[in-house]
């Protein structure tokens, strides 16, 4: 489905190559400030141009056709548009092929064939602009909540070597939520971990997640892991579990880190199977790819992670 949360509840629409993208977002409380003007700079973090990004450049000059007057929310549902203009179809025929890595076979199966693969069609990361902008106005809810997303240095070493060998590179991105009050989430099945979770891996490549120390947990000690409260305000000494106990908020930061595997469209020549001759042949894929994409996401975990956390944060005030 294209539709998550329960308060704050995003939809996503378009394709990589139709004639736009975007999202609507309903449940936005009324009298917020908000225009275009404030979806820039994060559209702007996204964006192509950069080092190891893709050479496909769009305006992603956001359209806000719903859900504002005065330059306020007004509580209905908000509408957000970005058009699609620099496209080349002729980048993706591949006769008899479909690319290793990407969604092309499994959405072929599960639509019949009727799915448009033009771009990486609805799985493509250009859909992920859309959900920069709901980001943007889930910040916007939850002002005093800080959220900040880099990627892990360590990645870049294989950036280079990718790019000087037609080759890609995957990444770790850490995100860090700041002033976020304790008792958010709910147990089990909504824990704030699982719902970051469920939003993280809705972004394309995304193929593991972890809070905290929680990879390197299964080789610690208790007393090498707990951590230990130090002050009234539940503060700890240290923070192995992310920030979260039970699936619950703890008042100390939300940390996690996203991984990235490395771009499926690469230049070096792949053996792969070729549904017209039925034999294992050589694809070459052209076009415009990030070598690495993960380098342009640390805005695009901030933006999930904000959705999570304004939906639950409005889910705890109808509680209360």
């Amino acid at each position: 489905m294209n539709t998550f949360g329960n308060i704050f509840k995003i939809t996503l629409y378009g394709e990589s190559h139709g004639k736009e993208i975007g999202i609507v977002i309903d449940g936005c409380p009324a009298g917020i400030p908000l225009s275009e003007n404030d979806l820039l700079p994060d559209i702007e973090r996204r964006k192509t141009g950069g080092y190891a990004s893709s050479s496909r450049t769009e305006n992603d000059t956001p359209e806000i056709r719903s859900g504002i007057y005065r330059g306020h929310t007004t509580g209905a549902p908000i509408m957000i548009a970005f058009r699609n203009e620099n496209f080349r179809d002729e980048d993706y025929q591949f006769d008899g092929f479909f690319r290793p890595g990407h969604a092309d076979y499994a959405a072929y199966r599960k639509y019949n064939g009727y799915n448009n693969p033009l771009g990486g069609g609805q799985f493509s990361g250009r859909m992920t602009l859309p959900l920069v902008a709901a980001g943007c106005i889930a910040k916007k809810i939850i002002p005093s909540i800080e959220f900040s997303a880099h990627i892990q240095p360590e990645c870049m070493a294989n950036v280079d070597k990718a790019i000087a060998t037609g080759d890609s590179a995957g990444g770790i991105v850490e995100c860090i939520i700041r002033n976020l009050e304790a008792g958010i989430g709910e147990p089990f099945f909504n824990s704030l971990e699982s719902l970051i979770s469920h939003a993280i891996f809705s972004i394309p490549g995304v193929k593991a997640i972890e809070f905290g120390n929680g990879i390197a947990s299964a080789s610690m000690l208790g007393s090498e892991y707990n951590d230990c409260i130090v002050s009234s305000d539940g503060q700890t000494a240290t923070n192995n579990c992310g920030g979260i106990n039970g699936g619950i908020s703890n008042g100390n930061e939300i940390v996690f880190r996203t991984y990235f595997h490395p771009t499926p469209s690469i230049s070096k020549e792949q053996k792969t199977f070729n549904f017209n001759t039925m034999q294992v042949e050589n694809i070459e894929i052209h076009g415009r790819h990030d070598a690495c994409y993960a380098l342009r996401s640390p805005v695009i975990v901030e933006a999930l992670a904000a959705i999570v956390i304004a939906d639950l944060i409005l889910i705890s005030k109808i509680a209360k």
